[in-house]
């Protein structure tokens, strides 16, 4: 039988076996099940040469991680023998100890305008230098970084000073990164609760700047010193809330003096700016009270008969009194009364004068045939000029060449109640001399003649009221159309 002979020649660099300290050199060969010959290392193969040294090496594994473990455990055995995380390490007393803090915004979770609380997740990540935890890398093995529990080490008491939490803050329970040259690195997750005076006078069109202030508690500016790094908080892990947009996250490092101490404390502020997402409140309370609002002018085209004129501008005054109500459950009781509720209020006051002109309106209409006639200064502007510039006219009368009516003379009944006076006549069927009929038809005469003046008078005043319908419904009509284009401006 054939055999396919393979060979291979590799130096395997090995713990010792036999006094040479390494394996002999060993021939690969591949055959029909038995050996090439006596003297020879030889295998029988059913997988590939790289495999075969994965399998050598194998053994070496935990080893060479057990050596690093023991490496890492003496030195962390020499780091902490004397150390003592109570005081800070710094080889001089009088020397300042620096502080770099970076932070990252992660997400917005709450603002709470009525308590005026901004509630933040945040990640922090604070360096400093350890005067007593540097060691050299080649006296263990190349090791130039260990991660330890923060709590072994001494850590700055940096503390947000506008906290608006009872909570006291509990630090996080990570780790930090310590390297060879006592570079101390400390990075944890922090959820903050701070103050944040909200101005609602633009609502819901409004912009909000919130400051959140880091600093030390206890250390003054001689011996602790802290700085921001960059030019302020990072914002590319921003999750992006529903309801506020970030404009931006600055820094500024300030230096303060306070009453209690004489000297100054170093302190890292951040102002977040935000800016509301309006598009909600557009849709949820702004667009239904422009909408409600614009039927209020509309009580003035009604007809006058319908009954209905008071009853809509009542429950158009119904409607943005409930809109008021749910505006101020949400908003902060402030001096300043936002944009929404100016437009309410604006617009409510509007409706009720709407309401009361409407009620003044039904007054004239409804005027009896015994009231007085419309008074001359009326009848030439009301009645002449504007009823001709608004197009109110007669019926069959065309528009623009409205006259303003005549006033009817007055009817006169004749003296002594007779009618006219009989003269000679010899005809003695004559109506002259029908002294009692003519009294009669003169009374009916008259009686006609001051219906019809009482009529004409009647619709004199149902005209008058026409005009300031029409003309009442242009103002207001203009008025809520520009109120409503002003404050949906905001919104673009």
């Amino acid at each position: 039988m054939r055999c396919a002979h393979l060979e291979l020649r590799q130096d395997l660099r090995l713990p010792s076996v036999g006094p040479g300290g390494s394996y002999p050199e060993t021939c690969l060969t591949s055959c029909c099940g038995r050996a090439m010959g006596p003297g020879n290392h030889c295998l029988s193969l059913g997988f590939s040469v790289s495999s075969l040294g994965l399998l050598l090496l194998l053994p070496l594994l935990p080893e060479c991680l057990g050596a690093e473990g023991r490496l890492a455990h003496r030195l962390f055995h020499d780091l902490f023998a004397n150390y003592t995380s109570a005081l800070r390490p710094v080889a001089d007393t009088d020397q300042v100890l620096n502080v770099t803090l970076e932070v990252t915004l992660s997400q917005i979770i709450d603002m709470d305008e009525r308590n005026q609380v901004l509630t933040l997740y945040l990640w922090m990540r604070q360096e400093w230098t350890d005067a007593y935890l540097q060691w050299d890398p080649d006296d263990y093995g190349g090791l130039d970084a260990i991660r330890i529990p923060s709590s072994l080490v001494w850590r700055p008491d940096i503390v947000l000073y506008n906290k608006a939490d009872a909570q006291p803050r509990a630090s996080a329970s990570t780790n930090v990164v310590l390297r060879h040259d006592g570079s101390v690195r400390w990075d944890a997750p922090l959820i903050t609760r701070s103050s944040c005076r909200v101005d609602v006078a633009a609502f819901p069109f409004d912009s909000q700047r919130c400051v959140l202030t880091f600093g030390s508690w206890t250390h003054g500016g001689h011996q602790l010193d802290v700085r921001p790094r960059g030019g302020g908080a990072g914002l590319a892990d921003l999750v992006e809330s529903a309801e506020w947009r970030v404009l931006g996250m600055a820094a500024r490092r300030r230096l303060l003096t306070y009453g209690c101490c004489s000297e100054p404390y170093p302190d890292v502020s951040f102002a977040l700016l935000l800016r509301r997402r309006a598009a909600a409140y557009v849709c949820n309370l702004l667009l239904p009270c422009v909408l409600v609002s614009l039927l209020a002018p509309l009580a003035f085209h009604l007809p006058a008969d319908s009954g209905e004129k008071v009853s809509l501008g009542v429950t158009v005054l119904l409607a943005l009194t409930v809109f008021q109500l749910l505006l101020a459950e949400s908003m902060p009781p402030a001096e300043s009364v936002p944009l929404l509720g100016k437009y309410y209020m604006a617009t409510m006051t509007m409706v009720t004068f709407s309401t009361a002109l409407t009620i003044l309106i039904m007054n004239l209409h409804y005027r009896g045939p015994s009231a007085h006639p419309v008074p001359a200064w009326a009848r030439e502007f009301l009645l002449g000029h504007l009823a001709r510039g608004l197009c109110v006219r007669e019926r069959g009368e065309p528009c623009g060449q409205s006259t303003p009516p005549m006033s009817p003379p007055s009817p006169q009944l004749p003296e002594g109640g007779a009618g006219p006076t009989a003269g000679p006549c010899d005809e003695p069927r004559c109506l002259c001399h029908q002294e009692a009929l003519l009294r009669h038809v003169a009374t009916i005469t008259n009686t006609f003649r001051s219906h019809r003046a009482a009529q004409r008078r009647h619709e004199d005043w149902k005209r008058l009221a026409r005009v300031m319908d029409r003309f009442f419904l242009g103002i207001f009509f203009f008025m809520t159309l520009v109120m409503s284009l002003l404050v949906l401006v905001q919104a673009l």
